[in-house]
């Protein structure tokens, strides 16, 4: 089937796509002098998310990224004209988003969904104001929509949407999204709100996960918890049986817009920032690492790794070099400002035991970077090293596959990414907490014979291609519509 195929199938039977997240694909601000700007968003479900509306059309619902208390009318239809889909801010004080999203979704639900619940924090105030915001998301989408629209509730910051919907009385069909993990049951056993959330959950229609391992835990912990339930768990979509109505849990993998990373990709002016980013590391490969700010993508451990290799085989020295791009994220939290030190602490270190004199070991970027910029980077890299501790997809490694045009790149991949499943078998694959084996990834990447470079990406970019972001699109909307 073709990807204009895709299109329409996946949208029969749905009159409006209607797309709520936290944050909108734009950020909407006042700059200097007063003047509105609209800042394209960056992030996995941005990228996802916007080729879709862009084709399909409809509206995107979402926090704007500023506490401006209205909007105007000339801003949102310009916004609405970038993006080529209507955009709906979302109005929220500076005490709900302390409150809603970087207490409860980021400081509870974050760290608990990434296996890490030491990191946990269990304040009743946060979860009342979690429940607050859901609400008023809630009544946004019974202003802004209509019964034969399809609602699409996208991750762990709005998981009670479809509960505040079911209390008004607003009947939607309403499918949600989780992009990050789902945790085990000894984990998420330890959330205090634990029967609320999963009771929520099952207010929706359909929830989707990254993998069958999130998908399972998300069974286990419903069956466990909530008292009732009748599950069907023998096909890819489950079928959950609660007193009162009829729920899908299912596996829908997220991709990319693979032909849209090519284009890109072939781009004389991309080819020529290529050239510039590999004439300043000559005689180098170059191993690229692209992150948001976060304790969860292994920053530290990669970069220890990559001291180990040079510590260990002397023969990489001035050979490879690190370009690390780390993407600020949460720098007002004490947690992050203490990674962002401990980070550049250990490319600090790796540079005072192994640079030379025309040789960076590694080039630290701590900033935000445009598609086309990044796009550049992951064409001049040699191997890509992608090694989250937990990630729910992470489509880093996707997109730099995709563009990977010449078949010569290397996927190192932590086996801890959503992205693992489907990549594994042409992917260098580790374990992020073994330092010397991520050490010898490298290595092993760096003498890999041409032949086998170019086979090994030939069959992921296949893979990605054949199941990217439209393949996504329809296997999610085929199940909303019952035909699985």
């Amino acid at each position: 089937m073709s990807i204009s195929q895709l299109k329409y199938e996946s949208a029969k039977g749905i009159n409006g796509l209607v797309i709520l997240s936290n944050r909108l694909p734009v950020v909407l601000t006042k700059g200097a002098a007063s003047k509105w700007q609209i800042i394209p968003s960056s992030g996995g479900p941005v990228t996802a998310l916007a080729p879709i509306l862009r084709d399909q059309g409809g509206m995107w619902i979402g926090w704007p990224g500023s506490f401006e208390k209205s909007y105007p009318d000339e801003i949102l239809a310009k916004a609405s004209k970038d993006t080529r889909f209507n955009i709906k801010p979302i109005i929220l004080s500076q005490d709900e988003i302390t409150r809603y999203y970087r207490g409860f979704s980021n400081e509870t639900i974050w760290p608990l969904f990434h296996d890490l619940p030491s990191r946990c924090s269990f304040d009743p105030r946060s979860w009342q104001m979690y429940q607050a915001v859901n609400n008023k998301f809630a009544h946004v989408i019974a202003d802004c929509s209509s019964i034969d629209d399809y609602i699409w509730v996208h991750d762990y910051h709005l998981m009670l949407v479809a509960r505040e919907l079911r209390g008004m009385g607003v009947e939607r069909q309403v499918g949600f999204f989780l992009h990050t993990p789902f945790p085990p049951l000894d984990i998420f056993r330890k959330l205090p709100w634990r029967s609320e959330i999963l009771r929520a959950l099952l207010e929706y229609d359909i929830i989707g996960f990254q993998t069958m391992r999130d998908r399972n835990n998300f069974i286990w912990c419903a069956q466990t918890i909530v008292k009732g339930l009748s599950i069907d768990a023998r096909r890819q979509v489950s079928i959950i049986e609660t007193p009162t109505r009829e729920v899908m849990a299912g596996v829908f993998p997220i991709s990319i817009d693979f032909d849209e990373f090519i284009k890109h990709a072939e781009d004389t002016i991309i080819t020529e920032k290529v050239n510039q980013i590999l004439r300043a590391s000559p005689n180098c490969q170059i191993i690229l690492g692209v992150d948001r700010l976060d304790y969860s993508k292994g920053i530290p451990l990669r970069l220890q790794a990559f001291n180990n290799a040079l510590e260990r085989f002397s023969k990489l020295r001035g050979k490879i070099t690190l370009i690390q791009i780390v993407v600020p994220s949460r720098v007002d939290v004490p947690e992050y400002q203490m990674l962002k030190i401990e980070i550049e602490r250990l490319v600090g270190e790796i540079h005072g035991r192994f640079a030379e004199p025309g040789w960076t070991p590694v080039q630290y970027m701590f900033r935000s970077f445009p598609r086309t910029d990044l796009i550049a980077y992951y064409r001049a890299a040699s191997m890509a090293l992608i090694t989250p501790t937990k990630d729910g997809m992470n489509l880093v490694a996707k997109e730099y596959c995709a563009t990977n045009i010449q078949n010569d790149g290397v996927l190192i991949l932590s086996e801890f990414a959503g992205a693992a499943v489907q990549l594994h078998r042409d992917a260098i694959m580790v374990n992020p907490y073994d330092i010397e084996e991520v050490a010898n990834a490298i290595h092993r990447a760096y003498n890999m014979s041409p032949d086998e470079r170019e086979a090994r990406m030939r069959r992921l970019r296949k893979s990605i291609r054949r199941r990217d972001i439209y393949w996504w699109l329809d296997l999610f909307f085929r199940a909303s519509n019952m035909d699985i």
